[in-house]
């Protein structure tokens, strides 16, 4: 090759390496331009990465994302199923350590899935995963739609296929953590890709927890409709698909009226889901009325007075998320509960003692009895009494929310208007010596306009114009009504919450009648809200295990922190006054048996439907209510006509029990006093003038009847229309009552520990 040829051959070469070389300087000429147009921009403009270090970064995670999940996919396994199937039984224990009871063995039986009705494994489709039959065992729409609805506040979804469900029932556990998600996700892969669809079906309808104790649809469908699960129907299959939410919550039988109606949106949207996938017809779903479960049996090994206890302390732990539901029935546990024995064994023999001394009547087995005893420095839960007998009566009275407080509710009136530094109509400071109008049906003033309200006092009798303190010995409907109306209704409500009955208690609007006591929250929760004021102003939710253990591993608990609902000045003048409900004046007198300082109040609801006693030392806050129901049906019906006498008041049988349980709890410990700090203006009981009536009060007795002593009936809350009374005039005012000496209240005729007759007037 001559000198010309090579010539020509590296002209293409030189070319390219000045064309490489141009570009080189091109781009790093640009690059200069941009670093000098990002110096130039303000320093907080600098701050935010370029699109090309975003996208540039963002695909590197994908890419490192997706060789993460290869790597993953190859290394992890489809394990052994897990040992939940021969699970231990819970282990429940007093505070001292003694075993209170055990739950049994998990109640479970696999069935083929050509044993459960089509309907089931229709609904369980419809309410669960409805793209079932046709994902991979993921969802990852349903994933990116949970997270996106998680993150913008439209509540926690948990984005879970039923393949990954019955990977997490089956072989793994309910752990909380990214790596067992992560894990579950690559095993549904795994066995959607090993395993059929009906296969993965009938594993889930096997392992799912459904409320009860039942694990698994044959005892699901046992425990709910007491059938075998082929012969489960479309309705009552969408209802067991409807529990798997939320397996106890859901329970109609036992739920809340707030929990109920949220079971049966439930249940409604999973039928309307089966519409959709076309497993229902239409007009059929149209026609389909809520299935009602049999009544909860109980379980073995939970009679007498541990199934109360249990479930006191199963409801903690599920209630405040420490364990769920399936996690907690899945046994295996140990929970320490916070109930002494002593006390626990105290309350149920002042409960046995007062069942006793009632008539003997046959009507007098319809009487039932809640209560609930608080720690009110720590929130301990010490004792509590739910029924004579979990094995036979599985209703648990301690926390059920369908018995009207009455007049133990007039406390959280008298704090909203202490606490709030409310004025009468007149512009009077409210306090406990403010005077009233004790008029029987004296209507409220102040309210909105188009409300009215005139409540009766109880045997309709008038007191005159009397203090706050004299109205809440005596219970003075008509005085409480226009206090609380004084204080504001909602501001009554709000007292009530910080006192620590909660927010969606039944019946607890701000009405009118919510002053005298139409809400009703629980016994426990009544306990738990006069312990605020027992621990001068501060709540501390109630609360029953102290510790819990599993595999020799102790598991945390959620603290228990005092917060102020009230100043100490309030709750310490709302306690002086309920002192004087505790006096030989007032209607809980019978309490003054106790020997100790004591505060408290009673309560009696219209019809007699309901009474209560709830009162303190400063050692122990204790509720009492009583009511009665038809064995049957539990239709409630009057107290009075239960027992076979007029009527029976929280004065009386009520405040009997409490005095008994109290004396026998507090037998041998020292008595201390309420050290209470009060305002100058809070006078105390013997420094008020004694009211006097405007006409002569009935006392009427049956001769062969034994009346207990008076407390006050709750009026029904007011029509929307305006009865037809006159609208007495708004009272002349008058100044606080001044604290002149008066002789003391009366002795009772009848001793504190005596028959229940009435204390004479004052």
């Amino acid at each position: 090759m001559n000198k010309g040829d090579n010539e020509s051959a590296g002209r293409p070469v030189a070319a390219w390496r000045r064309q490489l070389r141009r570009a080189r300087q091109t781009r790093r000429r640009a690059r200069l331009l941009r670093k000098a147009a990002r110096e130039a921009m303000p320093w907080w403009r600098r701050m935010f990465p370029t699109w090309r270090m975003v996208l540039s970064s963002l695909l590197t995670m994908i890419l490192l994302a997706v060789a993460s999940f290869f790597a993953l996919y190859v290394i992890v396994q489809v394990p052994d199923p897990n040992a939940s199937a021969v699970s231990q039984s819970n282990v429940y224990y007093y505070a001292d350590g003694s075993e209170i009871g055990r739950t049994g063995a998990v109640n479970r039986e696999s069935l083929p899935l050509s044993e459960i009705s089509v309907a089931m494994q229709h609904a369980v489709v419809a309410a669960e995963d409805r793209t079932f039959y046709s994902n991979k065992g993921v969802d990852a729409r349903g994933i990116l739609r949970a997270a996106w609805s998680t993150v913008t506040g439209g509540g926690l979804q948990g984005g879970s296929t039923i393949t990954q469900q019955y990977v997490r029932n089956y072989y793994l556990t309910r752990e909380q953590t990214l790596g067992r998600k992560v894990r579950e996700a690559i095993l549904a892969i795994k066995v959607n890709e090993t395993q059929s669809k009906d296969s993965v079906m009938a594993g889930y309808l096997n392992t799912s927890y459904f409320g009860r104790n039942a694990y698994g649809i044959r005892a699901a469908a046992q425990a709910y409709y007491g059938i075998r699960a082929s012969q489960l129907s479309v309705p009552q299959s969408a209802y067991l698909a409807a529990l798997l939410k939320a397996p106890s919550s859901y329970d109609v039988s036992t739920a809340t009226p707030a929990l109920r109606a949220a079971a049966v949106a439930r249940w409604n949207y999973v039928l309307d889901g089966m519409v959709d996938l076309g497993y229902l017809d239409k007009d059929r779903r149209a026609g389909m009325t809520f299935p009602e479960p049999r009544p909860p049996r109980p379980a073995p090994g939970v009679g007498g007075q541990a199934g109360y206890l249990i479930d006191i302390a199963r409801k903690y732990l599920v209630d405040h998320e420490i364990v769920d539901e399936a996690t907690l029935g899945s046994g295996g546990w140990q929970i320490t509960t916070t109930f002494v024995k002593k006390d626990q064994q105290a309350l149920v023999a002042a409960v046995n003692k007062g069942m006793r001394e009632l008539p003997g009547t046959r009507k007098a087995r319809s009487i039932r009895v809640g209560a609930a005893s608080v720690d009110p420095s720590t929130g301990r839960i010490v004792a509590a009494y739910g029924g004579p007998d979990y094995a036979v009566r599985p209703y648990n009275d301690a926390v059920r929310h369908d018995l009207q407080v009455g007049s133990t509710f007039k406390p959280f009136d008298l704090a909203a208007g202490l606490e709030h530094h409310t004025t009468t109509q007149d512009g009077r400071a409210i306090t406990p010596g403010t005077r009233y109008d004790g008029t029987s049906r004296h209507c409220v003033q102040g309210l909105p306009r188009g409300l009215h309200y005139c409540p009766p006092n109880e045997d309709d009798r008038d007191y005159g114009r009397i203090s706050l303190r004299t109205a809440m010995m005596k219970s003075v409907n008509a005085v409480y009504a226009q206090e609380g109306a004084d204080a504001g209704l909602a501001r009554v409500r709000r007292a009530a919450v910080a006192a620590g009955l909660p927010t969606d208690t039944p019946d607890m609007g701000a009405t009118p009648a919510l002053t005298l006591g139409v809400a009703t929250p629980s016994p426990l929760e009544m306990a738990g809200a006069y312990a605020t004021f027992d621990h001068h102003g501060r709540h501390i939710a109630p609360w029953a295990v102290q510790k819990l253990t599993r595999d020799n591993k102790a598991y945390d608990l959620p603290g228990h922190e005092a917060t102020q609902a009230f100043s100490r000045a309030t709750a310490d003048q709302v306690t002086s006054v309920l002192k004087g409900v505790v006096s030989p004046g007032g209607t809980g007198y019978l309490a003054t048996a106790l020997g100790r300082p004591a505060a408290g109040k009673t309560g009696t609801t219209d019809d007699n439907l309901s009474a209560w006693f709830v009162g303190y030392t400063p050692e122990l806050t204790t509720s009492v209510a009583m009511f009665a129901e038809q064995p049957k049906d539990h239709t409630r019906i009057s107290l009075g006509d239960a027992a076979g006498i007029s009527r029976v008041n929280g004065g009386s049988y009520p405040t009997r029990i409490w005095t008994a349980y109290m004396s026998a709890a507090l037998k041998g410990r020292p008595v201390h006093d309420f050290r209470l700090k009060l305002p100058a203006q809070s006078h105390s009981p013997q420094a008020e003038a004694r009211p006097h009536p405007a006409k002569p009060p009935s006392h009427t007795r049956t001769p062969t009847q034994t009346t207990p002593a008076p407390t006050t009936t709750t009026p029904t809350p007011p029509p929307s229309t305006p009865p037809a009374t006159t609208t007495p005039p708004a009272p002349t005012p008058t100044e606080t009552e001044p604290p002149t000496p008066t002789d003391p209240p009366p002795t009772p005729t009848t001793p504190p520990s005596g028959t229940g007759t009435s204390p004479p007037p004052p």
